[in-house]
């Protein structure tokens, strides 16, 4: 993942069909947000080697790319939790959901201001974008992510939680100049736990799961 253009390709066109797969899956309208998660990260890679051909730069494919990492995620997350959850989770979700939606209008509008330049380093990306307080959003972006998988009650979306956790925290020990690129391609990675949890919710012998919280 992110070694080189092709490499998003061939990984973006594999998680894409994944979410394709997901959503075919799906058959609660609730679930759709959730399932279409790999899709748009997958979308997301395909993105990125755009980027990767166009030698970085501050294109549209490095605004494209940074529209769906920064702000995108940091709301599609928790609503599509918030739209899955049990009722017990809902009051403690609404804390990710808000923070996701602040940290997301800061992010919007610095993008919206301030130009994102992305710069190819070695087998990574790297992105730069001018962020006041970046270490505050920072947490906000991945407690608004994070925080709401591990918050939501359901057990492989809280694995996924664990799991993006310790990918995010791998990912800043081994790339931190290149952060937000690797743990992006990280987490498309994961999607393979979502479509493990559309089968387990579509699958014929699923019945509703009442979840005991946290």
């Amino acid at each position: 993942m992110c070694w080189s253009a092709t490499a998003d390709l061939v990984a973006g066109c594999g998680i894409a069909a994944v979410g394709v797969a997901c959503v075919a899956r799906t058959r609660r309208a609730a679930d759709l947000p959730m399932a279409g998660l790999p899709l748009l990260l997958g979308f997301h890679q395909i993105v990125e080697s755009l980027v990767w051909r166009s030698g970085g730069g501050t294109g549209p494919a490095t605004v494209t790319w940074a529209a769906i990492a920064l702000p995108l995620l940091a709301v599609w997350v928790p609503v599509s939790v918030l739209c899955v959850a049990p009722p017990g989770a809902v009051r403690r979700l609404m804390l990710p959901l808000v923070v996701g939606l602040a940290t997301a209008a800061v992010l919007s509008y610095r993008l919206a201001t301030h130009s994102v330049r992305a710069e190819i380093r070695g087998h990574t990306v790297g992105y730069a974008v001018s962020l006041p307080g970046a270490e505050v959003l920072v947490a906000g972006y991945l407690l608004a992510t994070i925080g709401s998988l591990l918050l939501c009650g359901d057990r492989l979306l809280r694995a996924l939680g664990v799991l993006v956790a310790v990918g995010a925290v791998t990912c800043w020990a081994l790339w931190r100049a290149e952060f937000v690129s690797t743990w992006c391609a990280f987490a498309a990675v994961c999607s393979l736990v979502v479509y493990g949890w559309v089968r387990e919710r579509s699958g014929p012998a699923s019945v509703p799961r009442v979840s005991a919280g946290l």
